[in-house]
C-alpha cells in the first residue's frame, strides 16, 4: 500500500474537525439536540409536528454547504470503486446499522464521544473494528 503524500493536508484536515466540532457544540447549546445525520433524517421521515422544519434546514445546509464552496473553489474530484448493486445494499446495511445503533458516526463519534457517552464509546469502536475487518477482508482476503 502506498500512501499518497502530495495530497496529505494535515491543516485542512484540521481546520475541518475544528469546524464539524464547533458546528456540533453549537447545536447542541442553542437547539440542545445531537447533530447526527441517521436521527435527523430519521426524524424527519417520521414527520413529528412542530419539529420539521430544522430538520430541513439542517438537511438543505448538508447539501448547500458543497455549493457554496464551489463557488470558491473547485470540488475535489469523486470516484466510486463499486457497482450499483454495491452500493444499495452497502446502504441499506448502514441504516439498518444506524437503528440498531441507535445512532450514526456522526452522532455518536463526533457528539456522543464528546458528551463521554460510554454506549457512543462502544458503537464508535464497534464502527472502527468493523470498518477494519471490512477493509482487511476486501483488500487480503477476497482479492
Amino acid at each position: 500500500m502506498m500512501i499518497a503524500w502530495e495530497h496529505f493536508t494535515p491543516w485542512a484536515s484540521l481546520a475541518g474537525g475544528v469546524l464539524i466540532g464547533l458546528a456540533a457544540a453549537l447545536f447542541l447549546l442553542f437547539n440542545g439536540r445531537i447533530a447526527g445525520i441517521s436521527g435527523i433524517l430519521g426524524g424527519l421521515l417520521e414527520w413529528p409536528r412542530g419539529d420539521i422544519a430544522w430538520r430541513i434546514a439542517f438537511l438543505l445546509g448538508l447539501i448547500g454547504a458543497p455549493l457554496a464552496y464551489a463557488c470558491f473553489a473547485p470540488l475535489p474530484d469523486v470516484t466510486v470503486d463499486a457497482d450499483t448493486a454495491t452500493l444499495v445494499v452497502a446502504g441499506l446495511l448502514v441504516g439498518i446499522g444506524t437503528r440498531y445503533g441507535a445512532g450514526c458516526t456522526s452522532g455518536h463519534g463526533v457528539c456522543g464521544l464528546s458528551r463521554r457517552s460510554p454506549r457512543s464509546l462502544v458503537a464508535t469502536a464497534a464502527f472502527m473494528a468493523a470498518g477494519f475487518l471490512t477493509v482487511f477482508i476486501v483488500r487480503h482476503l477476497a482479492a
